[in-house]
Parts: structure tokens; C-alpha cells; sequence
């Protein structure tokens, strides 16, 4: 039994994660085109027939901006919280509205996505962990702080997309205004490469075989300097850098071995 995962894009420009077994899959979050999803997860040899979901974390426009035309097409339940489909401001609603809670699991077939509050300046912002025999992946960006949430739920990891947003060194002397440099490095911001190599240290499971580093700011990082920062710590766990211009390769992930299936 496996889960595969692939990061379809991922930081400000559009964000879309793929987690899904044999049979059904869910997209966290629609921050790419219609088209653009297609085209990738084409290139992955991964059907779109095979989704049957799609999550939104919160409203912020990299998240949401490619869901409407993407649900509509293929008739795709999207599960949001009320308030974040309130301050969304869809432009059209022609597919099914399933509002969820934090902490309430949702069956998508044989997966069980679990969303959970996070602390990020959105209205009501959740990550989420995606679980199938035993085997679970999450997908924590956008979180200001690694909160008792997010270390709770890390802790289950066998995959996790984890944000990685800012050097703070890079933000330091970037040409950020400084009342943006306080946004992304406040409570409710970004987590920095420095702030995500201490969750992975402190709290990392013993059985975790991948993490793909993610939400990578275009300004104040560079996939370089955080795959350096990260390669010392990583033991048995295989490092991956989300890319913010293409999709990743396909990884399975199953409680015992895991590989990559496809290459870009």
C-alpha cells in the first residue's frame, strides 16, 4: 500500500499539491490555471479522472486562483471552510461547496484528510494531513510559527511538504519594505529555512522518508542555500526542494519502502 505525492507548484506564484493512492487522489489547493494543472499532472502520467477533491487552505489568491474553472470542468467537490469561501470572493460557484472544521476528518474514498488550524494571516487558515493504511503525508505551508498543531501532526509524518519560505539573512537585506519583512517573519507570516530545519531536528519521526521543502520565496531564498542548510540533518530521509516554476517528480511513499515513480 502507497501514497503518492508530487508538488505541482509551490510558492507565491500558485500553489497545488497532489496526494492521492491507486485508484482516488486530492489536490491541497488550486493556485495554478486550469490549464496548467492539466499540462503537469500530464507530464506526471497522473489523471485528473483520478481526484476527487479538492482542499483550500485559505483565501489568498496563490491558493484559490485556479479552482473555479478547474472544480467546474471536472466536477470536483471542494471542501473550504465558511469563512474562507466567504472571504474568497470566487468569481463563480459552478461545483459543489463542502464546508469542513478543523479537527474533522473527511473520507475521499479509502483517504482521510484531516484539516487543522494554523496560524497565518488569513481569515481561517488550516493545513492538512492526508492518511491511507497507515501511511500519512502532510501538507504544512503558510504557517508563521510551528504551533502545538502543526508539531502534533508532523510528528505522524512519513512525507511532508513543509514550508521553507524565507533566509532570514536574505530578508534581512532584501529590498522588502520593512513593514513586509515583519509580515513574513511575524507570528502569523511565513516559516523561515531556519525555523523548519528546527521542527524537522526536534520533531522529526523516526520512519519519515521524505520531505519536500516548499512556498520557497523567489526574493529571499534560494533552493541552493536551504538544500544546504537541510543536507547535514537528513540521515535516512531524502530531501526534495519544491520548485515554484514546475512540477516535481511523482514519490511513493508506503510505511516500509519508498521511490521515485516518474521524473519531470
Amino acid at each position: 500500500m502507497s501514497l503518492y505525492i508530487t508538488s505541482l507548484n509551490s510558492g507565491s506564484n500558485g500553489n497545488c499539491y497532489y496526494v492521492g493512492n491507486e485508484q482516488e487522489a486530492v489536490l491541497i489547493d488550486a493556485g495554478l490555471s486550469r490549464r496548467q494543472t492539466e499540462v503537469r499532472m500530464q507530464r506526471l502520467g497522473l489523471s485528473l479522472l483520478n481526484v476527487k477533491a479538492i482542499f483550500i487552505s485559505h483565501e489568498h489568491s496563490d491558493h484559490i486562483s485556479g479552482l473555479s474553472q478547474l472544480a467546474y470542468k471536472y466536477q470536483l467537490p471542494v471542501f473550504i471552510t465558511s469563512t474562507t469561501l466567504r472571504k474568497a470572493r470566487l468569481a463563480h460557484r459552478d461545483f459543489r461547496v463542502l464546508p469542513f472544521l478543523g479537527y474533522e476528518p473527511i473520507w475521499i474514498g479509502e483517504l482521510c484528510v484531516t484539516p487543522f488550524p494554523k496560524e497565518h494571516d488569513a481569515h481561517d487558515p488550516h493545513s492538512f494531513l492526508i492518511s491511507y493504511q497507515g501511511i500519512n503525508v502532510g501538507v504544512f505551508t503558510d504557517i508563521g510559527v510551528a504551533c502545538e498543531h502543526v508539531i502534533h501532526h508532523f510528528r505522524q509524518c512519513h512525507a511532508v511538504f513543509l514550508e521553507a519560505n524565507y533566509d532570514e539573512d536574505m530578508l534581512d537585506r532584501g529590498r522588502y519594505p520593512y513593514f513586509l519583512k515583519q509580515r513574513i517573519r511575524g507570528g502569523k507570516g511565513h516559516l523561515s529555512n531556519q525555523q523548519a530545519l528546527a521542527l524537522f531536528q526536534t520533531h522529526k519521526p523516526s520512519f519519515m522518508s521524505h520531505i519536500l521543502l516548499s512556498h520557497l520565496s523567489k526574493e529571499n531564498n534560494c533552493p541552493q542555500l536551504v538544500r544546504d542548510l537541510f543536507m547535514p540533518h537528513m540521515a535516512d530521509t531524502e530531501l526534495i526542494v519544491a520548485s515554484r516554476m514546475i512540477e516535481t517528480p511523482v514519490y511513493r511513499i508506503s510505511a516500509m519502502v519508498n521511490t521515485l515513480v516518474s521524473e519531470n
